[in-house]
């Protein structure tokens, strides 16, 4: 592009979700203006300029479409021609049932599609503040990590303040120093995932005595000072290892160190206490986070105390865990339907601003933030996905779909995974299996989850064909 055009839509910000936004705006056949302020101004949590870069786990979670919501989500995504789940697909590493991804050859990928699209001008620099009201179609996806210049304009014009959470990033060890003798390779209950092969995670074992002294080792731990974060609270889907183990002795053994659906070939006959999981972090195999080890020790706390898991005894660390403020805007009263800011619709807002939390469902939210401008440049208005889908279901919740609190002045709208919750019921859920025979116990829940699963998959087929034949063709 040799510059923005009258009916460009502008993307801020090249994190998952304004990355997949402008994709999509784009593939809709309308020119956008993608804008980036880092390299020129770089955040707390990131360490590049690329573009969708991942700060926290590699993982998009689960893969698998008919049993989970987010394998789901995968699913429509995929459906949708979404630019992070190619890239995704791409750039996949071993994690048992799980879609991990190498995280720069990922964001390599984002990068270089986004580059060389020749609807999509990439702008590097801040918007330091409100677009310029030149700007007529405006997508904010600016994330947890959006500068102060921006919030306190969006603060300003809202006349609300945003929400905030802590979000906690995990330790990165080289393969090459974990103590192979005392670990070993297996996923729980031997589980094959995309790229897998049922030992795609590093399992470090623990007895009681071991446990027992790494929980008060991280209770006991010195932790990073808050200062003006200090009254932040966490989000509960990304606790910080240290703050689990505070809230009771057999936390971590029934979170991430579950010892269930592993077996150590090393001592077959003898039931481990406690599990450290390690997942590999790029496609060569250097790299293992450790699983649900998000934390705020000190670095100094990380290296001493992460040590002393068996295994990890000679640990070297390529990145150490870290700490970063998430904020979120009180969407279901400031968004409409459509996601625009109700007190300036010129603006609308995707990604983890929104109140959805996760990789995924960020990006999924971007998704269809870039669908909705795309259809307002084309001067025509999209239908929302139906509600019976994973993308119409968490833009649903988003956008109204929460419970009010009942105390005057206070807001009870919080961060959400996608979950089958966030569903509608089904209005006839089956009881039988295929051969006739009634559905039992956990057969019920399965056989509910899939029949969820089909009919959102076939509705958004629906969607699709009535709705986006422009955009599907593009």
């Amino acid at each position: 592009m040799t510059g923005p055009q009258s009916n460009s839509v502008h993307v801020v910000g090249a994190g998952l979700a304004g990355s997949e936004a402008a994709w999509q705006v784009a593939k809709s056949g309308v020119p956008v203006v993608l804008h980036e302020m880092r390299p020129t101004r770089m955040t707390e949590a990131h360490r590049t300029d690329g573009l969708a870069e991942l700060v926290c786990s590699n993982s998009f979670r689960s893969d698998d479409a008919a049993n989970n919501a987010v394998g789901l989500l995968h699913a429509e995504m995929r459906r949708l021609d979404s630019l992070i789940m190619r890239a995704a697909d791409a750039n996949q590493v071993p994690a048992g049932g799980a879609l991990a991804v190498d995280r720069d050859g990922f964001s390599a990928a984002v990068t270089k599609a986004l580059n060389e699209h020749p609807l999509i001008e990439i702008a590097r620099g801040e918007v330091a503040g409100l677009p310029p009201t030149d700007w007529s179609n405006v997508i904010v996806a600016t994330g947890p990590l959006t500068s102060a210049p921006l919030a306190d304009a969006i603060r300003e014009l809202t006349d609300e303040n945003a929400l905030a959470f802590f979000d906690a990033i995990a330790p990165i060890v080289h393969r090459e120093s974990i103590d192979m003798s005392a670990a070993w390779f297996q996923s729980r209950y031997d589980k094959v995932g995309p790229g897998g092969t049922g030992a795609d995670y590093i399992n470090c074992p623990m007895t009681k005595e071991q446990y027992d002294g790494f929980v008060a080792a991280l209770i006991a731990g010195e932790k990073t000072e808050f200062k003006e974060w200090e009254n932040t609270p966490y989000f509960d889907g990304c606790l910080p290892i240290e703050v689990m183990a505070e809230r009771g002795p057999e936390t971590l053994r029934h979170g991430p160190m579950k010892p269930v659906g592993l077996t150590n070939p090393h001592d077959p006959t003898t039931k481990a206490y406690a599990i450290v999981q390690l997942r590999q972090d790029n496609k060569l195999g250097t790299l293992y986070n450790i699983v649900g080890f998000q934390t705020k020790l000190k670095y100094g706390e990380q290296q001493r105390i992460f040590r002393t898991i068996p295994g990890l005894q000679n640990a070297e660390f390529a990145r150490l865990g870290g700490l970063h403020r998430n904020t979120f805007l009180n969407s279901p009263k400031l968004l409409d339907a459509q996601l625009r800011l109700r007190a300036q619709p010129r603006l609308r807002f995707a990604g983890q601003m929104t109140g959805c939390e996760g990789y995924v469902e960020s990006a999924s939210v971007g998704l269809i933030a870039g669908l909705y401008a795309a259809a307002d440049a084309r001067g025509e208005t999209l239908a929302s996905p139906p509600g019976t889908t994973a993308l119409g279901s968490l833009l649903g919740h988003i956008t109204g779909g929460h419970i009010e609190t009942i105390e005057p002045g206070t807001r009870s709208f919080q961060p959400m995974n996608i979950n089958f919750g966030l569903f509608p019921p089904l209005a006839s859920a089956p009881t039988k299996k295929p051969d006739g025979s009634r559905l039992r116990g956990n057969e019920k829940t399965v056989a509910k989850k899939q029949a969820m699963s089909a009919l959102a998959l076939a509705d958004l087929d629906r969607w699709i064909a009535d709705h986006l034949r422009i955009a599907a063709a593009a």
